[in-house]
């Protein structure tokens, strides 16, 4: 993972692993399904791969920036 600016966390950028804030029922996801994403072109919105425990993609949606909650696995360096 790269070092991210304080406001990094509101634009997920590629290979952000991220999470769902609400279901998206007409893809079968629910809130709370990590993914990680595989293109960010910019325009407040982000292309998310969603994958089972063998790696397999089982979804690949486009969300807004704002359905998503950027996961962080080290602390925020000052």
């Amino acid at each position: 993972m790269t070092s991210q600016s304080p406001n990094a966390a509101l634009h997920p950028t590629t290979l952000d692993a991220v999470a769902l804030l609400s279901d998206r029922t007409e893809n079968r996801l629910t809130r709370g399904q990590v993914g990680t994403v595989v293109d960010a072109p910019g325009d407040g919105t982000v292309l998310v791969e969603f994958s089972d425990d063998e790696g397999r993609a089982y979804a690949v949606v486009r969300c807004r920036e704002s359905e998503l909650l950027v996961l962080h696995y080290e602390p925020e360096t000052a």
